[in-house]
Formats: structure tokens, C-alpha cells, sequence
């Protein structure tokens, strides 16, 4: 009869221990092991069901014959465990072991009791919570369903069935979607011996899901989620490096002890390994010295894709090429794991801070910066970013070809906070992304990746609109999806060494051979001689892209000028450079200089207009130039004197045209004013001359006396014609007068009036006379 009858469902998991029903006295919780995968692990509590299960019963429908019933026997706990949840998956809902009893004789479990997945309450007082901000709080997911099976172990060692509750108070998953809850979610050994092989050759968690969804015939015929899969990935790479991690430790020890400036540390115990490794050569460490105001955290190789979670620090030299800071194996990926590496690596470049630092997008990392680098600007990859994109909109991307331009405009081309917000309010409305979460999400932190955002601060980066070769992983071509550990430090090292070759060629073509100059102009061949090769040769577009370019004075307050800089024929584009002549120092609108470390063609254009004739030292970034390495201080030009002179020089100029010029303006606006200026000027210039006679006498010697008499004498002829001009200017009463009273001025400005009131040659008369 049915009532006797065994069943024989013993999947081989173990069975249950011998005991007696009359010895049950304790009653404890067992471990959850099988909940939906959005339900909390907190068992029990009051909390109040709401919406789902407020009275309405919903009863499984099948074959009544797979139901279990009160009687029925199974050789094993497990057993019974498993005929359950067979029961589950069948009829729509995930379970779980609720609690258990044991005898109090030997403290064997004697009774067991498994559940719907959405029994109880979910606990909201609990101490671990109530004490502290959740968050991200999830999903209520119990809703007090009663459903559940009890078994309990006879004397013959066989588990019957003690109660059963057929009834649920929530509606139960159709079967195209049983394979998301959780108890009905495993991994079989075939998908995980195809997930290994795919994994091995490179694919991602994405790509080896659709390769299983096509092999099986279906999603919900897989039996397990992306998610699954993914953790089954990292866990597998995670136990793989676990059991290489000797090798880790040996090579660091062998390099400490070669040379002790070899940097490694391990979180915790190195005879039980359990965090992440860090470590940094002196080579690296040395790097940072000279390029360590700005560096990338690169955790390409953190992805499941990657058999090595493998994140180098690095950063930029002076040809722009990627430069190396140090590395790290991220075993474990907490907030905390994230505070010990930076606090490490920040030990190993001598606690040194960096200007900025750009990571991948992500809130644990973003966390631990804040608390190890408080004054460094954080920046999120806006290419990964991108890369993302194409992922979470990959629906837009087919139904609208021109969003990617729209977007890549939008954030890329807009020159003010103001444009972009209003760019983006418009981008969201024309494709109705408006209420994306991914969108919304990244918008909100658009503060650390939105270049309008960001130009304010260091990132050594040539081009906005284009990801730089830096960008790139320094070990791109050497370390990839297949990579072990046991290949690792060869290829390691052989991607040093071609990093290394790399930098020594940049050198030497830098030092041995001479660019192609493309204008007269002294400040091109000033930077020819003081950057890399790579850097003037950026330069040298944005000196030659000041030819297309006008500057027009629209401000002066005596200290600083305003002047609108703008392209030929594109006035609605208007950049806006202001210029402290006295100090010469230059802010543009478009922030070039603060970004890279270059001055941008809008600077170099009121530098060409002012007779600016070379850079200044203050914006010569010695990182960038070749001597980056030497201990050389640039600012400390002591040793060369002639780009002394040409510095001080301009500086004369241009302090001696910006005062005459506000003289001229005054002098100009009556007669008395200007035969009171007039007579100044024949007395200055006399003064300058005596001066200029005397100057041979005064303390110059070598190459800056040689320099100044060249200058001298490519000068003099024009301060002899200049002379002439003024005797006879000053001669020709008639003519002054007539000047003086505004005759021929009709339509002319005072800006106007003061360049025929006071000749050029003759105000270049008096300035290279005082500047001589």
C-alpha cells in the first residue's frame, strides 16, 4: 500500500544519523541554504507580509502522485530534501531548510523541516541593521507563507514525512522562469567543464551564457543565471591562484633579496594567504618621482573575462608613453582589501599623494580613495565608460545610428558645465532615455568623468576627444584572457623590458635628431630644444593653429587684459583668454594648460598679438621636457643665460608697451596733454640714450654680452630711422598741431586716434631704446 511504501530518492548527498523520535527535546535554526535570489538570509521576525500573501491561497496544480503526503518514507534525510525541491521546481517556488531538532542524547538531528522560500518575516529590528544606514536595502521578498514539510527519522533509520502544507499564499513562478530561484539554480558538471573551456579561451561571462543558452536550447534549460556563472567564474579563478599563490611569493621574496629596494607587501598572514598582494621595483618607484602627479588604476584584467585578477598602477612619462608604479593580485575585493592596497602603495612611492588618480567606475573603489587620497582628484575612465554604453544601450545604438555621435558630442565637444547639462537634457529627451537607470546612475556622477568637469585639474592627457596611447593597458599584447600564474612573471618581464626599449628610443630620437620648425618664431624654436620630441611636436599644432586664429582686446583694468580669442569665421565660438602682463601669467576658458600641461593655441594667440616672444618658464612643465629625469631644476635657469635674457626681455616689452599705451590714451586727449607728452618722450628718449652709452660699463659677460650685442646691432638701424622720425615729427609744428586738433579723424576712436597721435616707430623708438 501507499502508506508503507519507500521512496527511493537518495541522491547520494549522505544520509541522515540514527536516533529516536522520543528523545526530541532541542529545536534550533539550520543554515539557509536555498532562498530567491533577491530574499535576505534573516530568518524569523515580525514585519508585517503586505501586498503578496494578504489571505488568498494559491494551490499547486500536477500529478498528484509526485506530491509528497504525511507517511511517506525516504532512505535519507537528503533524500527527502531532494524529492522536495523536485516538487518545488515542478510546481513554481524555491525552498529552504527552515530548523531542526536533535536528541538530546547524542545531538543527532532527529527532525527536519524545509520550507517555502518565503516563509516568515524578514527581521527589521534586528541589531546588525537598526543601528546602522542600509544602503541598498532589498527587496521584501518573505511574505509569511506557510507551505512547508516536516520529516522525522524512525527507528529503522528511514525519514518519514510528518506534515505537509500544500497551500501557498503568493502566486508561483511559471516554468519559463523556475530557473531563477534560487534552490532550482545549479551548476551541472558538463556546463562547468564547457564554462572552464570557454572561460580558458577568453570568453566572458556574457558570451559563454549565450554559448550555453544555444548548446542546451534555452535559457530556462541551463538551469542557472548569468549571475551563477559569473560567480562560479571568479570562485574557480579564485581557488586557481590560491593553489599557485607559492609561486607569487617565492618570485617576491627572490627580487627583495636580489636588491632590497624591491617593495612588496601581503594583506595578512603569509602563511595563510587570504588578501590581496602588492609590490613595486625600483624602477617604478623611481618613476614616480618624476611622473607621479597623475596615475591610472587599471583593473582591466579584475574581470571574469581575465584568469588573473591583475591590476598594475601606472601613469605617464614624458614621451607620453605609459609608465609603471607598481602592481597588484586583488583577491579579495572589499572596501577594506581596497584601503590596504592604496595605503600600501602610497607607503612604496613615500607617501607622496598624487594630483589625480583615474579607476575604472566603481563605488568600493571610489570609497577607499576617499579615505586614503582625500586631496586627489578621482576620475572615472570616461572610454570605459563608453565601453559600457554600448552594452546598457546596445538597443539604442541599433535603432538610432546617430546616437553614439550625439552622445560622444555631447559629452566630448561641449566647452562650458552649462552647455553640457544642456546638451544632455536634450540628448535624453530626443531618444526617451529620460528614466534609464544606467543613464541616470552615471549622470549623477558625471562630476568624475565629464570632461567640462574635470579640466581644472592635471591628467596629463593631450586630447579630450581621444583616448591617448597611456590610456591603454601597459601590458596590452603580453597578458591576456588565457594567461596563468605560471606564465605570468615571464611575460611580466618581457613587457618591462619592451616598456623600457620603448622609452630609450623615444630618448635618443629626441636628443639626436631635430625637429622640422614650421614658423620664424622664436618660441618654436624654444620648445624644440626644451620638450620631447612627442610633446613638441603636439606643441607645434597648437603654435601653428594660432595663424587661423584672431584675439581682439575687449577689457583692460590696468592689471589684467580680457581679449576674445576665436577661429576665423566661426566668431560664435569665442574663447576667452585673460593676460596679466606685469606677471606674465595667462588663464584660457578652455583649460588646456591646467588638463595637459600644455598652453593652448587661444594663449599662444594673445602671446603673438602682445609680442610675447618665448614661453615662460612657469609654463614649461619640466615633466614634459627632456630633461624630465635630471636633477635639474627647470625653474632654476642660472645656467642659461640666454633664455634668461629672452624671458626678461619680453617681459621689458611687454611692460613698456602696456604703460605706453595707457600713456598714449591719456596724452591724447587734448592739445595741452599732448605737447606736455611730446616734450616727456624727447626727454625720455635722450635719457635712454645716455643710458644706452654708459650700459657697456654694467656687469655682462659671455654668451648673454654676445646675445645682447647681436641684439643690439640688429636693432640699431631701426633706432637710428626711428630717432630721424621722431626729430622730424617733432619739428613739424604745422603738422602736430593739426594732428593735436582731430583733423582727417572723422569716424576714429580714441583707440584709433592714439596710433597716428604717437607714430609706432616712434613708441618702438623709446621701447627698444629702454629694453636695448
Amino acid at each position: 500500500m501507499m502508506e508503507n511504501e519507500v521512496i527511493e530518492f537518495d541522491i547520494g548527498i549522505g544520509g541522515g544519523s540514527a536516533g529516536s523520535g522520543d528523545d526530541a527535546a532541542d529545536s534550533e535554526h539550520a543554515i539557509i541554504d536555498g532562498e530567491m535570489i533577491d530574499s535576505s538570509p534573516v530568518t524569523g521576525g515580525e514585519g508585517g507580509g503586505g501586498g503578496i500573501g494578504g489571505g488568498e491561497i494559491f494551490i499547486p496544480e500536477g500529478d498528484p502522485n509526485l506530491e509528497p503526503y504525511e507517511g511517506m518514507e525516504f532512505e535519507s534525510e537528503e533524500a527527502a530534501k531532494a524529492f522536495y525541491n523536485s516538487y518545488a521546481r515542478r510546481v513554481g517556488f524555491s525552498t529552504r531548510v527552515s530548523s531542526s531538532r536533535r536528541s538530546r542524547k547524542d545531538g543527532a538531528i532527529i527532525q527536519r523541516s524545509f520550507v517555502c522560500a518565503k516563509e516568515g518575516f524578514r527581521n527589521l529590528n534586528e541589531k546588525r541593521t537598526k543601528d546602522r544606514e542600509i544602503k541598498r536595502p532589498r527587496t521584501i521578498t518573505r511574505v509569511g507563507c506557510k507551505a512547508s514539510l516536516s520529516v522525522k527519522i524512525q527507528d529503522s533509520g528511514k525519514w518519514v514525512v510528518s506534515g505537509f502544507v500544500r497551500e501557498h499564499n503568493h502566486e508561483l513562478v511559471p516554468p519559463d522562469q523556475v530557473h531563477c530561484l534560487r534552490s532550482h539554480r545549479q551548476i551541472s558538471g558538463p556546463a562547468k567543464t564547457l564554462i572552464d573551456t570557454l572561460q580558458a579561451a577568453g570568453m566572458g561571462p556574457r558570451r559563454i551564457m549565450s554559448a550555453l543558452i544555444k548548446e542546451y536550447g534555452g535559457i530556462s534549460k541551463v538551469g542557472f543565471t548569468e549571475v551563477d556563472c559569473r560567480n562560479y567564474m571568479r570562485n574557480n579563478r579564485q581557488r586557481s591562484l590560491e593553489g599557485d599563490i607559492q609561486l607569487l611569493l617565492d618570485y617576491l621574496r627572490q627580487m627583495h633579496a636580489e636588491n632590497p629596494s624591491f617593495f612588496y607587501s601581503i594583506q595578512g598572514d603569509e602563511d595563510q594567504y587570504t588578501g590581496n598582494v602588492f609590490w613595486a621595483d625600483p624602477k617604478a618607484r623611481m618613476n614616480y618621482t618624476y611622473f607621479g602627479d597623475t596615475v591610472t588604476f587599471d583593473t582591466t584584467y579584475r574581470s571574469n573575462r581575465y584568469r588573473l585578477p591583475f591590476a598594475p598602477f601606472t601613469g605617464v612619462n614624458h614621451h607620453g608613453q605609459p609608465v609603471l608604479f607598481g602592481c597588484a593580485f586583488l583577491i579579495n575585493e572589499s572596501e577594506a582589501s581596497f584601503v590596504w592596497l592604496f595605503r600600501t602603495w602610497l607607503m612604496a612611492m613615500s607617501g607622496r599623494p598624487p594630483v589625480s588618480i583615474t579607476t575604472d567606475h566603481d563605488t568600493v573603489i571610489r570609497s577607499a580613495i576617499v579615505q586614503v587620497f582625500p586631496e586627489t582628484r578621482h576620475r572615472f575612465c570616461k572610454w570605459h565608460i563608453f565601453k559600457k554604453c554600448q552594452e546598457k544601450l546596445s538597443h539604442v545604438f541599433l535603432k538610432h545610428p546617430n546616437f553614439e555621435a550625439d552622445f560622444h558630442k555631447c559629452v566630448n565637444l561641449t566647452d562650458s558645465i552649462e552647455e553640457f547639462e544642456s546638451c544632455w537634457l536634450s540628448l535624453v529627451d530626443k531618444y526617451d532615455l529620460r528614466d534609464h537607470e544606467w543613464l541616470q546612475m552615471i549622470y549623477s556622477a558625471r562630476r568624475q568623468w565629464v570632461p567640462v568637469y574635470l579640466r581644472d585639474t592635471f591628467f596629463a592627457e593631450m586630447s579630450i576627444t581621444q583616448p591617448s596611447d597611456s590610456m591603454n593597458s601597459y601590458f596590452d599584447g603580453y597578458v591576456n584572457a588565457s594567461t596563468n600564474l605560471n606564465q605570468f612573471f615571464k611575460l611580466y618581464e618581457k613587457a618591462l623590458e619592451s616598456r623600457n626599449e620603448k622609452e630609450v628610443k623615444a630618448d635618443y630620437d629626441t636628443m639626436n635628431t631635430s625637429p622640422v620648425l614650421k614658423t620664424p618664431s622664436p618660441m618654436e624654436k624654444q620648445a624644440s630644444e626644451l620638450y620631447t620630441r612627442k610633446l613638441f611636436m603636439r606643441f607645434q599644432e597648437e603654435l601653428v593653429g594660432t595663424l587661423t586664429f584672431m584675439a581682439s582686446k575687449v577689457e583692460d583694468d590696468g592689471e589684467v587684459t580680457t581679449y576674445h580669442v576665436a577661429k576665423f569665421g566661426e566668431d560664435h565660438k569665442l574663447y576667452y583668454v585673460k593676460f596679466n602682463v606685469m606677471g606674465m601669467k595667462a588663464t584660457c576658458t578652455c583649460q588646456m594648460f591646467e588638463f595637459s600641461g600644455l598652453l593652448c593655441r587661444h594663449v599662444l594667440a594673445v602671446f603673438r598679438v602682445t609680442n610675447v616672444l618665448t614661453l615662460p618658464s612657469h609654463y614649461i612643465l619640466k615633466r614634459w621636457t627632456r630633461n624630465a629625469k635630471s636633477t635639474v631644476i627647470l625653474d632654476d635657469r642660472t645656467n642659461d643665460l640666454f633664455s634668461s635674457y629672452l624671458e626678461s626681455h619680453t617681459v621689458r616689452y611687454n611692460t613698456l608697451r602696456h604703460e605706453a599705451f595707457k600713456f598714449v590714451d591719456e596724452a591724447a586727449e587734448s592739445v595741452d596733454t599732448y605737447n606736455v607728452a611730446m616734450v616727456s618722450l624727447q626727454e625720455a628718449s635722450k635719457r635712454v640714450a645716455h643710458a644706452i652709452k654708459n650700459e657697456g660699463k654694467s656687469m655682462i659677460n659671455g654668451r648673454l654680452r654676445e646675445s645682447s650685442n647681436d641684439v643690439r646691432q640688429a636693432n640699431s638701424s631701426a633706432v637710428d630711422q626711428s630717432r630721424s622720425i621722431a626729430q622730424q615729427f617733432s619739428e613739424d609744428q604745422d603738422t602736430r598741431q593739426k594732428l593735436a586738433k582731430g583733423m582727417n579723424f572723422k569716424g576714429y576712436t580714441t583707440s584709433h586716434r592714439r596710433h597716428i597721435l604717437l607714430p609706432l616707430p616712434l613708441l618702438f623708438h623709446l621701447l627698444i631704446s629702454i629694453i636695448g
